[in-house]
């Protein structure tokens, strides 16, 4: 199935029991599983995300995440076609809000990963995916509806403090770069009403 771009609409999630957001249009992922038992899901991880590489608002974000990608379909496709990835939540570039994981699952986002001393972050965290690159700003709707998405996740998950919010360059240095240099860091904790650093 492919996506359909909708009109842009304000971004206010809540979480259900399973963790789906209620706002979030559900693209449920065969890419998941349990989380290990007694885990405290305490970090919430940033990337960023393109199809093919600096394209926007294709179908191919989503196919890779539900497992659908067709490897003719673009040269660089052949290359991470066989990939079995997702992430828990997709913001659009224009705001739209697209989950495939429910939070209490695990998503395969993370890769081979460490944050403050513990490895498999996959297994702790939340990743969210902003269409975007690492060199082109992202909109002011994917802004809002991250920051409306974070304060959701805070009272959700208390463990995600504003001290365990990461960028996948952070928890996989050196092999991961994103959300990159055009991520405003600054502007998304002034928005969440913190500190800049």
């Amino acid at each position: 199935m492919r996506l359909q771009t909708p009109a842009a609409h304000p971004c206010q999630p809540g979480l259900d029991e399973e963790g789906w957001l209620r706002d979030a249009r559900r693209r449920p992922s065969p890419h998941h599983d349990p989380r290990p038992p007694g885990t405290q899901v305490n970090l919430l991880v940033i990337h960023n995300i393109s199809l093919p590489p600096g394209h926007f608002g294709g179908p191919w974000i989503d196919d890779l995440f539900l497992g659908q990608l067709d490897a003719s379909a673009h040269p660089y496709f052949e290359t991470i076609s066989s990939l079995r990835v997702s992430t828990h939540l997709l913001i659009r570039r224009h705001g739209e809000l697209l989950q495939y994981v429910p939070c209490e699952q695990r998503a395969w986002h993370a890769g081979v990963s460490r944050f403050a001393g513990r490895d498999g972050c996959n297994d702790f965290s939340i990743g969210i995916e902003l269409e975007g690159t690492d060199t082109t700003p992202f909109t002011d709707a994917q802004y809002e509806c991250l920051v409306r998405c974070t304060h959701q996740l805070f009272k959700s998950y208390p463990g995600i403090t504003p001290e365990r919010i990461a960028g996948h360059s952070e928890i996989a240095p050196g092999r991961k770069t994103d959300p990159g240099p055009a991520f405003d860091w600054a502007r998304y904790r002034l928005a969440l009403h913190l500190p800049a650093s």
